[in-house]
């Protein structure tokens, strides 16, 4: 974290709220904080993490982003190239 003033800090959480909002919250009515909260936690782990494509990461998912990362760092480490 960044000193008081630095916007940059809360940049990615301000844009994943700006994803879910309108994908997730604004159509539906939620009956309880649980009901909220579980179907938010299901949107994040089946939707989000592992579906939704990713302008960032190459229009990948970001699981599927996570593993070609960390296959492709594994071949460079066996093969003993450093970046």
């Amino acid at each position: 974290m960044s000193r008081k003033g630095n916007c940059y800090d809360n940049a990615p959480m301000e844009s994943f709220w700006g994803t879910l909002k309108p994908e997730l919250v604004h159509h539906r009515r939620y009956g309880t904080r649980q009901e909220a909260i579980q179907d938010i936690t299901e949107y994040i782990k089946m939707f989000y993490n592992r579906q939704r494509r990713q302008k960032k990461l190459g229009y990948l998912p970001p699981v599927v982003y996570e593993q070609k990362f960390y296959t492709e760092r594994w071949q460079l480490e066996r093969f003993d190239v450093h970046y």
